[in-house]
């Protein structure tokens, strides 16, 4: 792909109204300059606080910005999804939107993804998380890499670059999205890493805690498992029409 080719940047959002405005202000500080057309897919996953209200001000006051809202909360992995479908451009960029993920690493992101990969994953080398949850993530990187045959640093950055006709295609199931560099890889991905800054919570708190990502976490962990050992592929060598 061309690398003025469009982009989609999805992000999932829960309670995140008071992070909204700055982080669309430095996605577009770090868009702009690059020539090529881009877009903001906000899915709001049933946000209990008042993030549907600015998204609907951003949306107003921003071409780029589309957004989507959940009737009740259905979690990270469908508000993913629901993000992907509604994508415009053929490439998808993901991030969190409590602005951990730093939106000026993703012109380099892309500067990768354009040498001719599938996907490029963000890989947060200084974490600026507490010490249990930067810990619990070590542990759970280790375990899902030996059980899923993977050598991914850093599965749980949100920070990816993807090729949308092949996240499309890929099985979805709560948790999926923890799982993205082992699923895109089965339909034969080409993945790269680097390293991306990771910053504090600007505002709000977690909406998540290591004892539900480690109980949820191992039970997908043991499905993503068994979608390796079954999984198939064919190529077609000739058909009449």
């Amino acid at each position: 792909m061309p690398n003025t080719h469009p982009v989609s940047i999805v992000i999932p959002v829960y309670n995140e109204e008071e992070n909204l405005p700055r982080l669309f202000d430095e996605i577009a500080q770090a868009m702009r300059p690059l020539n090529r057309t881009w877009e903001v897919v906000l899915v709001d996953d049933g946000s209990r606080d008042k993030s549907v209200l600015v998204l609907r001000a951003l949306a107003a006051a921003n071409p780029e910005v589309r957004y989507l809202a959940f009737a009740a909360n259905r979690g990270q992995s469908a508000a993913f999804c629901a993000g992907f479908d509604a994508a415009a451009h053929p490439i998808v960029v993901t991030l969190d939107a409590d602005l951990q993920n730093d939106p000026a690493d993703i012109p380099a992101m892309l500067a990768l993804f354009d040498q001719g990969y599938d996907m490029t994953i963000g890989w947060r080398k200084k974490r600026q998380d507490t010490w249990s949850k930067r810990i619990g993530s070590k542990i759970g990187n280790a375990v899902r890499n030996r059980l899923t045959r993977e050598s991914v640093r850093d599965t749980g950055c949100s920070l990816k670059v993807m090729r949308r006709d092949m996240l499309v295609r890929l099985p979805r199931f709560k948790g999926m999205h923890r799982f993205l560099p082992t699923l895109m890889k089965m339909q034969g991905a080409t993945v790269a890493e680097m390293p991306v800054n990771h910053r504090e919570r600007y505002k709000g708190v977690s909406n998540y805690n290591n004892w539900e990502r480690a109980v949820a976490g191992l039970r997908d962990l043991f499905g993503v498992r068994w979608l390796q050992d079954r999984h198939f592929d064919y190529e077609v060598r000739e058909k009449n029409r």
